[in-house]
């Protein structure tokens, strides 16, 4: 396959493969500071859109963020259609997670034209310093979030009947406390007491709206109580996911080249590759 990747790329213009080292690649002096020179104008694009959502900045400079936001996004589009150009698969790179976020990062501006409001959403383009793991040779880090991302996954069944237990503590605890305090003391509807009694269980606690009667705050304590519950137990069963899809491991033996585990206790290098197992 990847022979076959190189054969179509080969079939290209030299300027495309040259293109393509550049953007795809941080092995060369230019593919990194290409990446670097991008996370750069990403940061400060950013910057710009958070700026001009400040009244008395844009007030006065509202027209020079503007600027900088379409010239941002001018070369944002170039270096998307560059990327189309340079990829061996320009459709896998489309619907690809970053090749959907560069989309996104750039269609905001050009919404703008006809929709007020949308060019705030430019700060989708935080996703894209996500590069900086491949730019800085962190893909190690990939790994331990694919492991995160598997435990979640495993857990979902779990965490989906415990938020809807939590949800259903809610609609009863807030339909209760409608009753018990009624419009008053500022329980005008049964959604509205349900809101009281997420923001409790929570722990958030806004203050906006709390009971009054004494059997309204024996409620409201009891909600408290079972708030620290729903911290905990989301954490729990996550943690014991994780726990289980971490690698298997002989003793703290598994070898950061090859990670294969079958090693003695007493092994110092790896019998496959023979990588330093202490490192």
């Amino acid at each position: 396959m990847p022979d076959q990747q190189n054969d179509k790329m080969s079939e290209k213009p030299m300027w495309v493969q040259q293109m393509r080292i550049i953007i795809f690649g941080t092995d060369t002096f230019w593919g990194r500071t290409f990446d670097i020179v991008l996370l750069i104008a990403i940061l400060l694009s950013v910057i710009a859109v958070m700026l001009e959502s400040v009244g008395s900045i844009e007030e006065n400079h509202g027209t020079l963020l503007r600027t900088i936001e379409w010239i941002f996004t001018i070369v944002f589009s170039m270096e998307y259609i560059a990327r189309l150009i340079s990829s061996d698969k320009p459709f896998k790179y489309i619907f690809s997670f970053f090749g959907l976020v560069d989309l996104l990062s750039i269609i905001p501006t050009f919404l703008s034209l006809f929709i007020l409001g949308p060019q705030y959403l430019l700060t989708i383009r935080t996703f894209r310093l996500l590069r900086v793991f491949r730019i800085l040779k962190l893909v190690r880090f990939i790994g331990e979030a694919k492991v995160l991302g598997e435990a979640v996954m495993a857990s979902r069944y779990k965490i989906t009947v415990f938020l809807i237990t939590v949800l259903a503590v809610a609609v009863i605890t807030g339909s209760m406390m409608y009753i018990i305090e009624g419009p008053e003391h500022g329980y005008t509807s049964i959604p509205r007491g349900i809101y009281w009694a997420i923001v409790t269980l929570t722990t958030v606690g806004f203050g906006d709206i709390a009971p009054h009667t004494v059997l309204g705050q024996a409620l409201a304590s009891v909600l408290m109580i079972l708030g620290y519950g729903v911290i905990a137990v989301p954490t729990g069963i996550i943690g014991a996911e994780v726990a289980q899809h971490l690698p298997k491991k002989n003793g703290n033996h598994q070898c950061p080249g090859c990670k294969s585990t079958d090693h003695d206790d007493d092994a110092n290098y790896c019998k496959h590759c023979g990588t330093d197992l202490s490192s």
